[in-house]
């Protein structure tokens, strides 16, 4: 019955309480590995900045936010036009910048199969 208990418990936080958030984008424009490490340097000079992400192949951008901290949307694209580039798609993801690399990485991978 504690078991029980303490499983209910657990169960009634919030995923929220957990919940990483991460901006992900594609980048249209991101032709060499220059354009990659400039991106990624204007990210990592960011304050809200927990962990970010430039993958040149698939043109995706990750920039996980700190706890507590956030970017508009717009401001994060603005970061990524005064370097030059547009941005595609842009999503609000609960994964880790360290998770969507590992899952880029392994979707490369399957498809050079």
């Amino acid at each position: 019955m504690k078991k029980l208990l303490v499983t209910l418990m657990l169960s009634a936080i919030t995923p929220a309480a957990f919940a990483v958030t991460t901006i992900k984008a594609e980048v249209n424009g991101m032709v060499c590995a220059f354009c990659a490490k400039g991106i990624e340097k204007k990210l990592n000079a960011l304050p809200q900045k927990q962990a970010a992400f430039v993958d040149l192949k698939s043109r995706v951008v990750a920039f996980q936010l700190k706890d507590g901290q956030d970017v508009s949307n717009e401001a994060f694209s603005k970061v990524i036009q005064d370097a030059g580039y547009s941005v595609g798609k842009l999503e609000r993801v609960n994964q880790t910048a360290e998770a969507i690399k590992a899952g880029i990485a392994s979707a490369g991978k399957a498809g050079g199969k």
